[in-house]
This record gives structure tokens, C-alpha cells and sequence, in this order.
């Protein structure tokens, strides 16, 4: 495996640390007397995952004391369980051979209690603080960390009609934002999936990468890129799908704020919303709901596609019985799925369908892989590159 891949900065960053150094310092206090410099030093440190050249993944952790220690991933391209040994000074250690390529959550078990790894990148994921790693391909480099302009990422914080509370919102803005000041962009709404959280598109999704490097190769119309929380809890209601009304959120609080204080096209034609899994079916009843005055691209990851959601969340039956009125609203219709999910088949096959009875327009997006972060990466690098043409 490559080095400069391996050891990209984009695979080891995380939201406590941009540039992880993997040193710590030693305090050598033998000699009080002696020079500061001599008594205060740094070493290396070991890294909690490293991904070796020939594509084995390390694992490190430091447990001194402990009778046994585990790491274990979450389904998907890594549903194995290790047993890691002591090799010395407290740590433990075990190389892994069969890791599939990917991004891994995973957890720690030490004495037969779960925890995290101080050593290895953290996030937020399965509505916990977990630990990921990325285990890179060859064809991986799209959402690395290239020599390229970089665009901005901003948070901000707007007030929720529906819940009352404070919301926070990331915000990319393209390379050249506080320079052309008289431009103005269109902008792509885009939302994580459950257990997650607006920080996930960043850190987990390496969204900003991923449109940095279109930007460079002129793949993308520029645009700003809005990442919301979709958790809309109300205190003592009872949700079974959608947590909350986010749609009225979105719509009536986040996009008037947006529009309010970036230089945005603000209209339907120049807007777009998205999303992964849960978020898929918030950006496909919105998208649809408001297909008339808000949106006029949707994009469906990892979700499904049929009019009715699950537990009769929503009905979207309507829109499909004017296909002239579809086609003409929705520019950009865009459903994806890894091969390994569950709704690849059915996804592929209601979208064939509905083409040849009533001649709905769509794009159907796959590619192996399993409800995880790089069939999602995959997926908003294709429909970015779809959008405001």
C-alpha cells in the first residue's frame, strides 16, 4: 500500500485532534538540579490504529493491570472480535490480517467491560462517543487531504421554532468565499444518519475534502454545504421514525438563517437536499414535500425509496402521479446503496419500474459495501458532482 495514502493526515484526524502527533511528554525528575531542558522530553507514542504497508491493522492500547483486553468491530466489512497481548510498559497489542477496506467503528473491551482508546481517533457514532479508523484502498484518495484549496468550515448556531433550544450547524463555504464578495452560491443541505450527529459529514465523511478536491479538478459547481443536526426531540412525545419534526426546522429556521447571512442563490432551483440513512428519509420528505418552493434536487443515500416510510411516517404517493410535474421540479433524483445493504435490490428495482410505468427520472448510484462511511463518501461525490449544473 502506498505510503502517501497511508499516511495521509485525513485517515488519523479527528475532532479532538487535527494533526495527531503520537508523542507524549516524560517528566525525568532523577535529577532535580539538572537543566529544564533535560528534564522535561518527549518520545514517540504508540498509535492506537496503524495501518501497516502491507495493509495488516495494528491495534495498540494501554491497560496496565489488566488480566485480558479486545477489540471488535460493528458489523459490517469488520464483524470480528481480537484478543490483543502485552508486549510491555502496559500496552497491548494485536495485528489484524483480514480487515476489509473501509472506515471501522470498533470498541475496546478490557476485563470484560466496554470502553474507548485514549490512543485512537474519536467521533461521534451509535449515539456514543466511539473510535474509527480508516483502512484506505488504492482508489481512496478522493477524500484525502490533497495540496489543493480548502475551503472554510464554520459553525452556527441558530434558534429551533420546534424545539426551543439552540442548533448548531456546520457550514462549508468553497475556496474564495470572503474574497469574491459579490458572488453568490447555491447551497446543499445534507444530513447524517441515527446515533449520529452534524459533526458526522466532517470527521467521519471528510465531506470538505471530498468537494475540495472536485473544486481543483472542476468536477462541481462551487456551492456552500450546510451539515445539520436531525434530532428534533420535543420532552414527553414518543417517537417511532423521525425523531421530531426536523422538516420544520429545516425550512423555517435553518434555510431562512442560512439565507440571512451567507451570500446564497435563495431560491428552489439553487437548493438541494440529502442525507444518509435516517437522514435520507428526512431529505426525501422534505425534498419532496417542498419540492415547489424550497428544493429542487434530492439525493438518497442508503435509504429507502418507496412513497410510504416505515411505520407510516410519511405518504409521498402524490408526487409520483405527475411525472411531467416530477421531472420538471426534481433536476436531480438520486438514490444510492451499497451491494451489501438490504435495500439495494429493492431500490434498483422500484427506481427501474417507476422509469417504465410512468417515466420518473432518477439516478441510481451502487457500489460494494456494506450501511458505512465509504459507500456514503462515494455517494455524495457523485451527486456533488450532479447538482446546479
Amino acid at each position: 500500500m502506498k505510503k502517501e495514502i497511508i499516511n495521509n493526515q485525513a485517515l488519523y484526524q479527528h475532532m479532538l485532534f487535527f494533526d495527531p502527533l503520537n508523542k507524549r511528554a516524560v517528566f525525568y525528575r532523577s535529577n532535580e538540579d539538572a537543566d529544564i531542558a533535560e528534564r522535561i522530553y518527549y518520545v514517540d507514542e504508540k498509535p492506537g490504529v496503524r495501518i501497516l504497508e502491507n495493509g495488516d491493522v495494528e491495534f495498540n492500547y494501554y491497560a496496565p493491570g489488566a488480566k485480558s483486553v479486545k477489540v471488535k468491530g460493528i458489523g459490517g466489512s469488520m464483524p470480528q472480535e481480537y484478543d490483543m497481548e502485552p508486549v510491555g510498559d502496559g500496552y497491548w497489542q494485536v495485528v489484524a490480517k483480514d480487515i476489509a477496506p473501509g472506515f471501522h467503528y470498533h470498541i475496546y473491551i478490557v476485563d470484560g467491560v466496554q470502553t474507548t482508546n485514549q490512543l485512537a481517533p474519536y467521533g461521534y457514532g451509535c449515539f456514543y462517543v466511539i473510535n474509527f479508523f480508516e483502512k484506505p484502498d488504492e482508489d481512496s484518495d478522493f477524500f484525502l487531504l490533497h495540496d489543493v484549496p480548502h475551503g472554510d468550515i464554520r459553525m452556527e448556531l441558530y434558534k429551533s421554532s420546534v424545539t426551543g433550544r439552540i442548533k448548531a450547524a456546520w457550514v462549508y463555504t468553497p475556496p474564495g468565499y470572503d474574497q469574491n464578495v459579490d458572488k453568490r452560491y447555491p447551497v446543499l443541505y445534507i444530513q447524517h444518519g441515527v446515533g449520529e450527529n452534524e459533526t458526522g459529514w466532517i470527521w467521519h465523511g471528510k465531506l470538505n475534502y471530498i468537494a475540495d478536491n472536485l473544486l481543483a479538478e472542476g468536477k462541481m459547481e462551487e456551492m456552500i454545504i450546510v451539515m445539520n443536526s436531525g434530532y428534533a426531540f420535543v420532552p414527553g412525545e414518543k417517537y417511532m421514525f423521525f425523531p421530531g419534526d426536523f422538516d420544520s426546522e429545516l425550512v423555517n429556521d435553518c434555510i431562512p438563517f442560512i439565507d440571512s447571512k451567507y451570500r446564497t442563490l435563495a431560491d428552489r432551483e439553487h437548493r438541494a437536499v440529502a442525507g444518509l440513512s435516517l437522514g435520507s428519509a428526512q431529505a426525501y420528505y422534505s425534498g419532496i414535500t417542498h419540492m415547489e418552493d424550497t428544493f429542487s434536487a434530492i439525493g438518497i443515500f442508503s435509504g429507502g425509496v418507496r412513497p410510504v416510510g416505515m411505520f407510516d411516517s410519511y405518504d409521498l404517493s402524490w408526487a409520483f402521479e405527475d411525472p411531467e410535474k416530477f421531472n420538471r421540479l426534481i433536476k436531480v433524483f438520486f438514490v444510492s446503496a451499497g451491494e451489501q445493504e438490504m435495500m439495494y435490490e429493492s431500490n434498483k428495482e422500484f427506481l427501474q419500474r417507476m422509469k417504465e410505468e410512468k417515466g420518473i427520472n432518477s439516478v441510481f448510484y451502487s457500489r460494494p459495501g456494506y450501511h458505512e462511511w465509504d459507500v456514503w463518501r462515494y455517494s455524495a461525490r457523485e451527486f456533488l458532482q450532479l447538482l446546479f449544473k
